[in-house]
C-alpha cells in the first residue's frame, strides 16, 4: 500500500534533477504520473524507470510555455486516469546577469516560465479541481527558490519570479481552500543539479529552446559550503523530491499557503 494510492499527478520538468526526483517518489507511493520535459528522451526515461518499479506513468513532453501546453498537460492525467489529484509545477532554469546587463529577453523567458506557466497550469486545471467528489485533499506544490524569499545576485529575473510563485501559492491557498485543496510551496537552496553541479564561468551551458546558457555555482559560494551550510553539504535532487512529497501526503492536510524552505537552516 502507497501512501498516494489512486492519485494522478503531473510534474512539470521531470526528467531530469529534483522534478524527476519528485516524478520517482509519487509513482513509488502508488501515485500516476504524467512526466514532462522540454525534451521527449528523458521524459520517456523517467516513466519507464516508474513503470519498472511497477508503477503508472505516461509523458507529456513539451515547453510549459507553449501554446496551448496547460490545457494538454492536465487534460492528458484527466483523460488517462479519469483526473488530476497532485500538481508538482517545478520546471524551470536560469539565465543570469546584473541588471544593467540583462536584456527584456531575458527577464521575460525566465518570468515566463517560472511565474507565468504555472499559473497557466493552475488555471487549466481548477475546473477539475473545483469539485469535492473526491475523499481526500487535492494538492499542489509550486517550486520557489531561496532567492524568492533572499534575492540573488545577478537574479534580478529569476528571484522577481521566484517571489512572484510564492505570492501565487498564498492567493490560491485562499481560493482553494474551499474545495479541499491544500497549495503550499518549497523554496530549495543548493540542490545537486546540472545547473548547479558545476563551477560558473568552466564551459559548462545547459541548451534551452535554441538557446546556450551558462550554468554553475561561484567557485566562492562552492568553497564555502562546508561552513556556510549548517548541514556541510548541498543537498541532493532525492532530499529535494521528499520535502515536496511530504506537502502532498494527507498528513499535510491542515498546512495550506506555506512556503517550506528547504536549505539545511542556512538562511
Amino acid at each position: 500500500m502507497g501512501t498516494l494510492d489512486g492519485r494522478s499527478a503531473i510534474v512539470s520538468g521531470s526528467g531530469r534533477g529534483i522534478g524527476r526526483e519528485i516524478a520517482l517518489r509519487l509513482g513509488s507511493e502508488g501515485a500516476s504520473v504524467v512526466v514532462n520535459d522540454l525534451d521527449p528522451a528523458p521524459a520517456e526515461e523517467t516513466a519507464a524507470e516508474i513503470r519498472a518499479a511497477g508503477g503508472t506513468a505516461v509523458v507529456c513532453a513539451g515547453s510549459v510555455v507553449e501554446e496551448g501546453f496547460a490545457d494538454r498537460f492536465v487534460g492528458t492525467a484527466v483523460d488517462t486516469f479519469g483526473g488530476l489529484d497532485i500538481i508538482i509545477n517545478n520546471a524551470g532554469y536560469t539565465w543570469d546577469s546584473v541588471i544593467q546587463k540583462m536584456s527584456d529577453e531575458q527577464w521575460d523567458a525566465i518570468l515566463e516560465v517560472h511565474l507565468k506557466a504555472p499559473f497557466q497550469i493552475l488555471r487549466a486545471a481548477q475546473p477539475y479541481l473545483k469539485t469535492n467528489a473526491v475523499d481526500h485533499h487535492r494538492k499542489v506544490v509550486n517550486v520557489s527558490s531561496v532567492s524568492g524569499t533572499k534575492g540573488g545576485a545577478g537574479q534580478a529575473n529569476y528571484s522577481s519570479a521566484k517571489a512572484g510563485v510564492i505570492g501565487l501559492t498564498k492567493s490560491l491557498a485562499r481560493e482553494w481552500g474551499r474545495y479541499r485543496v491544500n497549495v503550499n510551496a518549497v523554496a530549495y537552496g543548493w540542490i545537486l543539479t546540472r545547473m548547479t553541479e558545476a563551477v560558473a564561468g568552466d564551459n559548462a551551458f545547459i541548451e534551452v529552446e535554441g538557446r546556450k546558457l551558462p550554468v554553475g555555482i561561484n567557485q566562492k559560494i562552492a568553497d564555502s559550503a562546508s561552513t556556510r551550510i549548517p548541514l556541510g553539504r548541498p543537498g541532493t535532487p532525492s532530499e529535494a523530491a521528499g520535502a515536496a512529497y511530504l506537502l502532498c501526503t494527507q498528513d499535510a492536510n491542515y498546512v495550506s499557503g506555506q512556503c517550506l524552505v528547504v536549505d539545511a537552516g542556512t538562511h
